[in-house]
């Protein structure tokens, strides 16, 4: 009985995690997925397809403000009669397959911020739901961040494997659905968005893919936060470097999510 609680008490520690996720790596049941952004990688910033939440300071704000959020979103993507389209081509080989999903409403999005600017109308709407996001470190760079916005998938809804853009921000999506559903998100591993008041975080530049095979419409509120390991020096670095960049085209980037 001893020798049983002591293992139970690794299995609950991160090194455990850890030393279970390198076993089943070892023995072929998963996959090694590496980050693989489209347009910029940061060196050095360790391989974490999902953090653990609790090292968030402020997600317990966001999950408590769970009901008011629903309460906006139920007057938000789906009482417009058209939500903004959010998918964007992908390049690689599943791009015919993802072609599908260009306009296509199944998956669809009503942005309170878009590419680092307010959305006003939107954003008049959902005043609690951004108040909520007061005090999380949004990766903000002119042009291009951050972007919150509810995301729409539909019943039978697949979005194919892609990588994001780049590896400085993780992605943060809260379920935010106002009905009970099953949505996946997998990349080498496997997340159902079942529950309504919790968080968790995501490196979008490691190949994942998500669907909804459940017979209800999934809505989920997706931001871009910094990722926790860059310093403030290389977060103004790496914002300075973009705004650079843009002013020096002159021409606003190709850049959504």
């Amino acid at each position: 009985m001893e020798q049983l609680a002591r293992q139970r008490q690794v299995r609950r520690r991160p090194s455990g995690t850890r030393f279970r996720h390198s076993l089943d790596l070892l023995l072929g049941k998963k996959q090694i997925y590496v980050q693989q952004p489209q347009t910029y990688f940061f060196p050095e910033l360790p391989q974490i397809q999902f953090y653990d939440a609790n090292r968030f300071p402020w997600v317990d704000k966001v999950e408590a403000a769970t009901a008011e959020i629903r309460a906006e979103l139920a007057r938000g993507p789906e009482g417009r009669r058209r939500p903004s389209a959010l998918y964007r081509g992908q390049s690689g080989a599943a791009a015919q397959e993802q072609e599908g999903l260009q306009g296509n409403p199944d998956w669809s999005a009503f942005y309170l911020w878009k590419n680092g600017e307010v959305v006003a109308e939107n954003a008049a709407r959902c005043p609690r739901t951004l108040n909520a996001l007061a005090g999380v470190p949004l990766a903000r760079i002119a042009n291009r961040s951050p972007s919150i916005l509810f995301s729409l998938l539909r019943p039978g809804a697949r979005i194919p494997p892609h990588c994001g853009l780049v590896n400085t921000p993780a992605h943060l999506p809260p379920a935010a659905d106002r009905a009970r559903l099953t949505a996946v998100f997998a990349s080498a591993t496997t997340r159902a968005c079942r529950s309504k008041a919790k968080l968790w975080a995501f490196d979008d530049t490691i190949e994942h893919e998500a669907w909804n095979r459940s017979d209800r419409t999934r809505v989920i509120l997706l931001f871009d936060i910094w990722r926790p390991e860059l310093t403030d020096e290389e977060r103004g670095l790496v914002s300075a470097m973009f705004e650079a960049i843009d002013a020096y085209s002159g021409q606003k980037p190709a850049w959504e999510i």
